[in-house]
Order: structure tokens, then sequence, then C-alpha cells
């Protein structure tokens, strides 16, 4: 008589589940176990495992995406070309002259240094 995983995995669970309960439920003082749990150990295996097919099927769902992306499509081709690279140059350009045009510098005469006058000291009494 085989048994099939399904049936395998079910009577493994009942009876983790079972040993679990009887541990929990039991009328004795508890004791300190030298050992591990199993159900942890199944529950931490399950969260990698899960985390592990998310990750792969974004991965892979990823990958296939970006195969079937023609790089001689118009629309590729109008991203890699180095038309806006020279555009925003030119731009850039263009407004740097403009703001240079536009400042102005304001000189106050008083403020100018003067080696011929000497400022006065105050003396303390």
């Amino acid at each position: 008589l085989v048994l099939s995983n399904d049936t395998a995995l079910n009577s493994l669970l009942s009876k983790l589940l079972q040993d679990y309960l009887e541990r929990t439920n039991s009328s004795a003082p508890p004791q300190v176990q030298s050992g591990g749990n199993n159900l942890e150990i199944v529950y931490v295996l399950m969260m990698i495992g899960l985390f592990g097919i998310f990750t792969l099927a974004a991965t892979l769902t990823n990958l296939r995406s970006r195969r079937l992306e023609d790089p001689r499509e118009p629309y590729n081709m109008y991203i890699d070309s180095d038309v806006w690279l020279k555009k925003d140059m030119a731009y850039f350009q263009a407004k740097l002259v403009e703001n240079y045009k536009l400042c102005s510098v304001f000189e106050n005469p008083l403020a100018v240094e003067q080696p011929n006058t000497k400022i006065p000291e105050v003396k303390s009494s």
C-alpha cells in the first residue's frame, strides 16, 4: 500500500498538531525542552520558501519582459538617440548666457578700500 504525498503530508501535519496540543494542554508543569520545536522550523522554512518563490517569480518576469523588448523598436531607438542630450545642452548654454547678461554689479564708492585714508583711533582714558 503506497500513500500519496498529500496523505503523508496530512498525517505528518496532524501528528505534529496533536503533539503540540498535548504539550500545551497538559496539566503538568512546563519543562525545559532540550531540542527544538519542529513547528517553528517548519514555519521558518515555509516563510523562506515563499519568499524565495516570490523573488524568483519577480526576477523571471522581469527577465522575460526585457527579452521581449526589441532594441530596434522605434520607441527604444528614440530614447537611445542623442538628440535630446544635444537639445538640453543648447538650452542650458542659452540660459547661462541669458543669466549672464541679466547680471549687474552695484558698486559702493564708500566701501572701496582707500589706502591713503586712516581710520581714526579712539583713545581710552
